[in-house]
């Protein structure tokens, strides 16, 4: 199931599946240039970071992103390229299937509910991957059902180690991969921490090199 799949740093994942596809990518070192979609979860300057963005790019590449984006996109993409997504809603970019989950914090303010900013359920091989953006243990999150997950985990900004932990527990994946840690918040220590206390059923993978 994770075939293909890196976790650069902090919340930046590539996909490698008939498409190379990145979410969030940031504190990209290199120029790749070989990304067909970019999937964004909102503004904020560790999620969507324009240079990192330009570093994976390439002329056919295609963006998909919050509405909250549009100004900041429309003037690096052409419209051809951009598709503007709302929660809640199902969606097919170059074949890939996906949908929306909206994503948000419970009482903390750094990500109202009222942005409509997103997590991401992919459709891969007959398996849904949760890449889940910087959100609480939400009602909203806590309805998806996935055989993957990369949950936050760096506190402050998202949930803790141990609220990231409740939630998986909880939704029952067959493998958690923690992110939003190392750099902005969070410990190598917190991942550590959160896949030696998932239930034994679930498979607790750091893909962070750092």
């Amino acid at each position: 199931m994770l075939n293909g799949i890196e976790v650069l740093c902090h919340s930046s994942i590539r996909f490698c599946k008939n498409k190379v596809i990145y979410f969030d990518p940031f504190n990209v070192k290199k120029n790749f240039n070989d990304a067909d979609i970019i999937f964004v979860t909102h503004d904020h300057y560790d999620h969507f970071d324009e240079e990192s963005i330009d570093k994976v790019r390439n002329s056919s590449t295609i963006i998909v992103a919050p509405f909250s984006l549009e100004d900041k996109i429309k003037k690096r993409f052409s419209d051809d390229k951009i598709v503007f997504v709302e929660p809640n809603h199902k969606y097919e970019v170059l074949g890939i299937k996906f949908e929306t989950v909206r994503a948000y914090n419970n009482e903390k303010n750094f990500h109202p509910k009222d942005k409509k900013w997103v997590g991401y359920l992919m459709y891969f091989d007959d398996r849904k991957y949760y890449i889940m953006g910087d959100t609480d243990n939400t009602p909203d999150a806590r309805e998806v059902k996935c055989d993957v997950v990369f949950v936050p985990i760096g506190g402050i900004y998202t949930m803790n180690k141990d609220e990231a932990i409740e939630y998986v527990n909880y939704i029952k994946p067959m493998v958690a991969i923690p992110i939003h840690y190392g750099m902005v918040s969070g410990t190598n220590s917190d991942a550590e921490y959160f896949v030696d206390h998932l239930d034994d059923e679930i498979i607790g993978k750091i893909l962070i090199n750092n």
